[in-house]
């Protein structure tokens, strides 16, 4: 009728078009968005905090010839860069970290899946024993279990060198020297992570169904052919994470280079040189805080390339 006015939208209404608008949802869902993201701002925060910003300041130190906190210092591009490049020291750093991180992932992951797929299947009955015995270096901190391995090394008093002797050998300072201390920490490196591994298998292993295994039998399929057509296949995405999370671990390898190696018998520095142990070299006793920001920026850079390589190899498979 003439004279009549139309009536206003409610305000619930207005604002449910508006979300529908922009966000093409319906308003319920609008605010399921709004509060979780605003339930994650504080931890989105926090993580920016702790690992957004100390990334980027370490990109722009390591452009810079910083050589102590609250100094000033100059832009120096990416000279730093390229004295990496050419530092024996550096090189070095990085070889041997390649180089373990390579041993200890490899035959860190081989060891554990082996034994998840013994204690799944061979051993059901008290494998929760054996999973412990595997577990308690995993929960061993690196100071302890490195001066316990230091012991077993020791050329006077070690028990390597004890059961060498019983066979007549004569006993190896296995720290004294870097080919061999190498090798020392390799192997202390791989026992530290077997048991890790092994119980993240074991939890995929475990949550793999029965049937496929009972299908398989039926068919006529052995050990080996169930294992390659079913158990690793579905393993896929564990093993993908063990991987990733192991490379992490395995290039940032510092306390027991640090405490097995350093003042051996008397003799000053350290005999054995890796990534994080040269940065720390440099910031801390040679006053470099920019070299060593350059050299965290490669190890990051070697890190995220190598994860990226992974992720593509086993969604390849």
């Amino acid at each position: 009728m003439a004279g009549l006015t139309q009536p206003t939208k409610a305000p619930a209404e207005s604002s449910r078009s508006l979300s529908r608008r922009l966000f093409n949802v319906p308003k319920y869902e609008f605010d399921r968005w709004v509060f979780a993201y605003m339930a994650l701002f504080p931890v989105l925060l926090i993580y920016v905090v702790i690992r957004i910003i100390p990334i980027l300041q370490s990109f722009w130190l390591s452009m810079t010839d910083l050589k102590m906190p609250n100094v000033p210092s100059n832009f120096v591009g990416l000279t730093n860069f390229k004295e990496l490049t050419t530092d024996p020291n550096f090189l070095d750093a990085l070889g041997y970290t390649t180089q373990y991180a390579l041993v200890t992932v490899v035959i860190g992951v081989a060891i554990g899946l082996a034994l998840a797929v013994v204690l799944s299947g061979a051993l059901p009955r008290g494998s929760a024993l054996f999973e412990l015995i595997y577990f308690i270096p995993v929960i061993t901190p690196w100071v302890p279990a490195s001066i316990a391995w230091k012991w077993i090394y020791d050329p006077s008093v070690g028990l390597l060198n004890y059961i060498i002797s019983l066979f007549g050998g004569a006993p190896v300072g296995w720290l004294l020297r870097p080919e061999t201390a190498k090798w020392a920490i390799i192997v202390l490196g791989i026992w530290k992570v077997i048991g890790y591994n092994m119980v993240i298998f074991l939890v995929g292993i475990r949550a793999i169904s029965i049937e496929y295994y009972e299908a398989a039998a039926l068919d006529g399929a052995g050990f080996l052919q169930s294992f390659r057509k079913i158990t690793w296949p579905l393993l896929m995405p564990i093993t993908l994470f063990v991987l990733v999370i192991s490379t992490i671990n395995a290039f940032n390898v510092f306390t027991p280079v640090y405490v097995m190696t350093q003042a051996q018998q008397g003799t000053g520095g350290i005999t054995l040189r890796v990534l994080v142990s040269d940065m720390y070299l440099n910031a801390f006793n040679f006053q470099r805080i920019g070299y060593a920001s350059a050299e965290a920026l490669v190890l990051f850079l070697v890190i995220l390339v190598l994860t990226i390589a992974q992720f593509r190899l086993v969604k390849s498979d």
